[in-house]
């Protein structure tokens, strides 16, 4: 398993698909993912990337100022920064906006759009994949626009049959199975980064560069696996082999902030997601996450989050 699995495990990526379209050419939309289509779902993630999965036929998406990318049957196309987007088989007729299509899908199911020019048809599903959290580095870390090319008849199969467990459970209503949509979602994000890391050019920098550099990788999984150990610099280059300067130096070069600090931001922002998912005393949180003390990391959420983690855990809470 790549050392980054944990990374982006940590993320507690949940996701949902939300509509079934068919279009017959000529057509063009604009799109965005926005709150109400998350609604259904889940709880509305602080971080939203979008998807399409082309299940017929295949269209042109396109971000302003870049040029399109076109999507073939059984590709998804991601957005990461769930940016307003064209799709469409000619981009240069108007767009109409697809929140204007939408129609209810019967019975609770999947919404539906029907539209077009009677032409060659194209058939689409659409979701979402959401994080707790903005502006991760793993999500700024991606393009605007990614395309998950199915190259291997494994890996088609596997997309293809999630798509339509998906789908099916999504079509029988928006609460059946939570629990198996987001481990589907978590997986397909899995997936689309782990292809699109293996295709990077070597010589890329940043957080990039981190989960791809053997030694910085080990570091992190380590890290994100074991947030409750008692790790030093010390500990963490005897793990994987480097002397404490070297260590220090390459990882605080290549993620911009040392080991340590590093750890204690990803200590915080698990103990956040507990103390908003769980009923967990605060007292027990902290030490799972690696405080030795409560008033230690009392002081230290504070800091970061301007409220102590009660208050804070009551704020996040519906009245």
């Amino acid at each position: 398993m790549e050392p980054y699995a944990d990374i982006l495990r940590s993320l507690r990526v949940t996701g949902g698909i939300f509509l079934d379209a068919e279009f017959t050419a000529p057509w063009c939309i604009s799109a965005m993912v926005g709150p109400d289509d998350c609604a259904p779902f889940a709880a509305v993630p602080a971080s939203v990337v979008a998807f399409h999965y082309v299940r017929h036929g295949h269209l042109l998406a396109e971000l302003e100022g870049r040029e399109p990318v076109t999507v073939e049957q059984g590709e998804i196309v991601l957005f990461p920064g769930n940016d307003p987007h064209l799709l469409g088989s000619d981009l240069g007729i108007p767009a109409v906006c697809a929140d204007d299509l939408i129609q209810p899908g019967e019975n609770g199911g999947l919404a539906r759009i029907v539209h077009g020019g009677g032409g060659e048809p194209t058939a689409i599903v659409c979701g979402f994949l959401g994080t707790a959290r903005q502006n991760d580095p793993l999500l700024v870390m991606l393009p605007r626009i990614l395309k998950l090319c199915i190259d291997d008849a494994a890996s088609a199969a596997w997309i293809e049959s999630s798509f339509r467990f998906a789908a099916g459970e999504m079509a029988a209503g928006p609460t059946r199975s939570p629990d198996t949509l987001t481990r589907l979602a978590e997986l397909l994000f899995v997936d689309a980064v782990r292809r699109y890391l293996a295709e990077l050019p070597a010589g890329e920098g940043g957080w990039t560069a981190g989960v791809r550099d053997p030694k910085i990788a080990e570091a992190l999984g380590l890290l994100h696996r074991q947030l409750r150990r008692r790790w030093t610099a010390d500990e963490l280059a005897r793990q994987v082999a480097m002397s404490r300067s070297a260590f220090t130096e390459r990882f605080t070069r290549i993620m911009g902030e040392s080991p340590m600090r590093y750890l204690a931001k990803q200590r915080l922002f698990a103990a956040a997601r507990r103390l908003e998912s769980s009923t967990d005393s605060v007292a027990r949180i902290a030490f799972d996450v690696g405080y030795e003390s409560e008033a230690a990391f009392n002081r230290a959420f504070r800091r970061v989050y301007d409220l102590p983690p009660a208050a804070w855990r009551k704020a996040q809470r519906p009245a």
